[in-house]
């Protein structure tokens, strides 16, 4: 099960903060760490990559929608919101990376996997801790039921807390995903 954390610093309080967090959660042995912080500029979002991947070991890092941060920094991968250009134009540019899209329903999961990801993170499995619903929560039922629907890793996020990992293993999450559940919410 990949333990996937999605970043957030203004819930930490700043770039530094974040970065010890970042700490934190390698040395715990998160194995995947999204940089999701949008608002940065191209050249701290690219500081702060650079700083994290020299730190992460066997973590792997994505960038979130930046492939030239990305590229730049030497990350894992990116990873796009659902809506983006189709994940094999990504790969088109960059083959080595790899690419992962967010979904929040059957239609974007298949179509996801049609056009090229390597990974989905589908949500809100539960309502989710970090902020307010944008929709109704897919529920344990839900979420099996779409993550067997294709053959691409599919990660569980949307008010994730420690104990529920090992159900969600059982219904065919890849690993799961979460901002509240490496930052101390969850």
């Amino acid at each position: 099960m990949i333990r996937y954390y999605i970043t957030d610093r203004r819930g930490l309080g700043g770039v530094e903060p974040l970065f010890e967090n970042i700490e934190r959660q390698i040395l715990g042995g998160v194995d995947w760490i999204q940089l999701r912080e949008k608002d940065l500029s191209s050249a701290e979002l690219l500081a702060l990559a650079r700083r994290v991947i020299a730190r992460a070991g066997q973590t792997r890092v994505f960038i979130n929608s930046r492939l030239d941060v990305a590229l730049a920094a030497g990350a894992a991968g990116i990873h796009l919101p659902s809506h983006s250009p189709p994940a094999a134009e990504f790969k088109r540019i960059a083959p080595h990376l790899l690419v992962g899209v967010s979904c929040h329903n059957h239609a974007e999961l298949v179509a996801a996997e049609a056009e090229g990801a390597d990974y989905a993170v589908l949500s809100p499995v539960f309502p989710p801790l970090s902020k307010p619903p944008e929709g109704a929560a897919l529920g344990l039922k839900g979420f099996t039921e779409l993550a067997r629907a294709v053959s691409i890793p599919v990660f569980a996020l949307g008010g994730i807390r420690g104990a529920m990992i090992p159900i969600l293993a059982c219904a065919g999450a890849s690993g799961v995903a979460g901002i509240s559940l490496f930052q101390g919410r969850g």
